[in-house]
């Protein structure tokens, strides 16, 4: 796909997206809700004091951050894909000089825009009123950029690919919705993955949902030791590959059992 191509399909569909905007502003503030609790209750329970080493201003420079990059990872197009396969409205995708993965990236890339429009000016406001603790460096500031954009992939892929098993079963929701419960659980949205109780802090170190919000947010926050962060990138690279090579076998072998019929 040629760059020109691509744009042009970029600025498409942020277009079509503008004209809904206030819909969108509204799932937005739909998906601050849960960061939001979890803030104001750790925040609460710190108090004047420390949670395992966590103040409450840590707390809410964590839950703040970690508003952005759930806005920034949450795929929303993965939801659509399997309805199109179904619908048989994925036809005009293969038509395309382009695979559709691309349409999604594009929709992807125009519905940040949009979100992160309504979501930065939020989290700016929620900054100078509940005056977070947030001390970092340049070298954080960079493995968190790195880290932001490994988590949209692995977060993206292993969606997409979910969804893509709607080239043989009617039904693929189930597994998205099992996808984000797990993000919820083990990501750290309920708390930061240390605070977890034993085996569920393990579990979120091994298995790829920290990988997707938390461990940005950490490394941002410095909480981590250099052996850390270099397990922590081991491992989101790793599931980065695994979510990729389940996206190429899926698509490989479900468009080759596509059948469309009617025009």
């Amino acid at each position: 796909m040629n760059v020109r191509a691509g744009w042009m399909l970029v600025r498409r569909t942020w277009s079509s997206w503008m004209q809904s905007r206030s819909f969108f502003f509204l799932l937005a503030f739909g998906w601050l809700i849960g960061p939001l609790i979890y803030l104001f209750v750790w925040s609460t329970a710190a108090g004047q004091g420390a949670v395992d080493g966590w103040t409450r201003g840590q707390f809410v420079a964590y839950y703040l951050v970690l508003i952005n990059v759930n806005q920034i990872t949450y795929s929303q197009t993965y939801w659509t894909v399997g309805m199109m396969i179904q619908m048989g409205s994925f036809n005009r995708l293969l038509l395309y000089p382009m695979a559709p993965v691309f349409d999604a990236i594009a929709s992807e890339i125009a519905g940040k825009v949009v979100y992160m429009t309504f979501v930065i000016p939020v989290t700016v406001v929620l900054a100078l009123i509940l005056r977070p603790t947030l001390s970092t460096t340049v070298g954080n500031i960079a493995l968190f950029v790195v880290a932001l954009g490994l988590a949209w992939a692995l977060r993206f892929f292993l969606g997409y690919a979910q969804a893509l098993l709607s080239f043989w079963f009617t039904r693929t929701e189930a597994l998205l919705v099992i996808q984000e419960a797990l993000v919820f659980l083990l990501a750290g949205q309920i708390a930061p993955t240390a605070l977890l109780p034993a085996p569920l802090d393990q579990l979120a170190v091994l298995l790829p949902f920290r990988y997707m919000l938390g461990f940005p947010v950490e490394l941002l926050m410095g909480r981590l030791s250099g052996a850390e962060i270099l397990t922590g990138f081991a491992l989101q690279g790793g599931w980065l590959l695994v979510a990729l090579g389940l996206y190429r076998l899926t698509w490989r072998r479900g468009v080759r059992h596509y059948t469309a019929v009617g025009g």
